[in-house]
């Protein structure tokens, strides 16, 4: 594999995947650095493997060349798993950070702490012409605050607490967040892949 695009226009993103991938000798493009506009791919998947591969194998049949997409979002417990797949546009289709939490907060009232378990989930999935899917998922576990504290981050970041920790993820800078990560654990199973490959 001597190149693979990332389907991403997020350059936080990129700069993680370009950093793993730059030992290896492989070189990274993402969307951004297309010549033609992908239209946005629709995630109608039922599970973060369905939508990141929905992604993944679009641009990949597209382009000929394999391409890594991801799913990520946040699984809560006491909700039966959701946000889930629906953590961008929990609130509604407008994707406002303040107004997931908001619902999210809404929901959990009166949900004692020990039952506000909940993981934020990335999931890679890396498609190769003629070649099966590989999808790599990492977890962070944590439980649901009762309020937002914090101003780093995004998302649901102000109101997740990582397991043994006594900050959110918000309060914690972005050099502390991605040592935990579920992208971070994500990318440590694909580094693993990468090596046997």
């Amino acid at each position: 594999m001597e190149q693979l695009i990332i389907a991403t226009k997020n350059k936080g993103k990129v700069k993680d995947f370009r950093n793993l991938f730059s030992k290896y000798g492989i070189t990274i493009r993402s969307l951004l650095d297309l010549d033609e506009s992908i239209p946005d791919i629709e995630e109608t998947g039922e599970t973060f493997e369905e939508n990141a591969a929905l992604k993944a194998e679009t641009i990949a049949e597209r382009f000929s060349l394999p391409v890594l997409a991801d799913d990520s979002g946040l699984e809560v417990d006491a909700l039966e798993g959701r946000p889930g797949i629906f953590s961008a546009r929990y609130a509604g289709l407008e994707k406002s950070d303040q107004a997931n939490v908001d619902k999210l907060l809404e929901e959990l009232k009166g949900v004692p702490k020990e039952e506000r378990t909940a993981r934020f989930v990335c999931v890679l999935a890396v498609a190769r012409p003629g070649k099966t899917t590989i999808f790599k998922r990492g977890t962070c576990e944590g439980w649901i605050a009762e309020r937002p504290i914090g101003e780093n981050g995004f998302g649901y970041d102000p109101v997740f607490y990582p397991n043994r920790l006594t900050k959110t993820m918000a309060e914690l800078t972005s050099e502390e967040k991605n040592q935990i990560s579920h992208r971070k654990n994500a990318i440590v199973q694909l580094d693993e892949w990468l090596k046997d490959l």
